[in-house]
């Protein structure tokens, strides 16, 4: 089984590059299933109903969201009803949504793909609970043992997202770190824990999709301005050197054991649809 996820999409130019690219990365990965971050969508800060509907049209499989997911409140109905996308599984127990999903892939013939998310805690600021216990928690539901299982840690420090790579070791197939949009040098597939114990493909961070003209997607100047002089400046989303970036995974759908992991980024074209429409 193949599985492609994105890093977090970045505002219009992020939404429009995946859209633009979505056939490029079939043809090149031809994945089964395609994962993305969306909680960026929204100017930089949360997902609407509409960019929800463009981005499952254009081919995204299943959705994530991490600590902006309850920024837009129109979408609290989609987070409750639809079965193909999450927000982090250790916010409090009244946050509208869930923190798993189950995604049937294209191949009818393949067993789902478990995904889970959660928050680390180390500077996120939010009131979430403890990821390693809700990890657990969220692990213990999934009916197959055996089934591929892709664990997305989205938080600020690679340390915290590394802990939890080794915490997770050989329980599930991948451990995906996103949130800080700079994608690491690091993917790979985790020392066996045991003899016969499944593969884990890890990466610390997957990056961005979004203009990378930018200061983590955002326009430089007024970040400087903002770092240099102290005074609020609007951070208004980047759309110069519009670039996706993510990982290929490859899955044994048997044992849910990872078989390789491929980091890569493609470039869209600004001067094509769907951003000159």
């Amino acid at each position: 089984m193949r599985i492609v996820m994105l890093g977090d999409i970045v505002g219009a130019c992020g939404r429009q590059s995946v859209q633009q690219l979505i056939p490029e990365i079939h043809e090149k990965f031809k994945p089964d299933v395609l994962l993305a971050n969306v909680e960026n969508v929204a100017n930089g800060s949360g997902l609407t109903p509409d960019q929800y509907r463009r981005l499952f049209d254009a081919g995204v499989d299943g959705m994530t969201m991490g600590d902006h997911a309850l920024r837009k409140r129109e979408i609290y109905k989609i987070l409750q009803e639809k079965s193909n996308i999450i927000r982090p599984g250790n916010l409090p127990a009244g946050a509208p949504g869930k923190g798993s999903m189950a995604i049937e892939p294209r191949n009818t013939s393949l067993p789902p793909v478990y995904v889970i998310i959660v928050l680390g805690n180390m500077f996120m600021g939010l009131n979430a609970n403890d990821p390693v216990a809700s990890v657990d928690t969220l692990l213990a539901q999934i009916p197959r043992k055996d089934a591929t299982i892709i664990v997305e840690m989205h938080a600020e420090t690679t340390s915290e997202k590394q802990a939890m790579g080794w915490h997770l070791n050989g329980r599930v197939s991948a451990v995906l770190g996103s949130h800080t949009h700079v994608p690491t040098a690091d993917a790979g597939i985790l020392p066996s824990t045991k003899i016969g114990a499944r593969r884990t493909a890890f990466q610390a961070d997957l990056g961005m999709c979004g203009g990378h003209e930018s200061v983590i997607g955002r326009r430089i100047e007024p970040v400087l301005s903002h770092l240099r002089t102290g005074v609020y400046m609007a951070f208004d989303v980047a759309d110069k050197d519009p670039r996706i970036n993510g990982v290929c995974l490859d899955v044994d759908q048997t044992t849910g054991s990872a078989t390789a992991i491929e980091r890569f980024v493609l470039h869209a074209n600004p001067q094509k649809p769907p951003f000159m429409v």
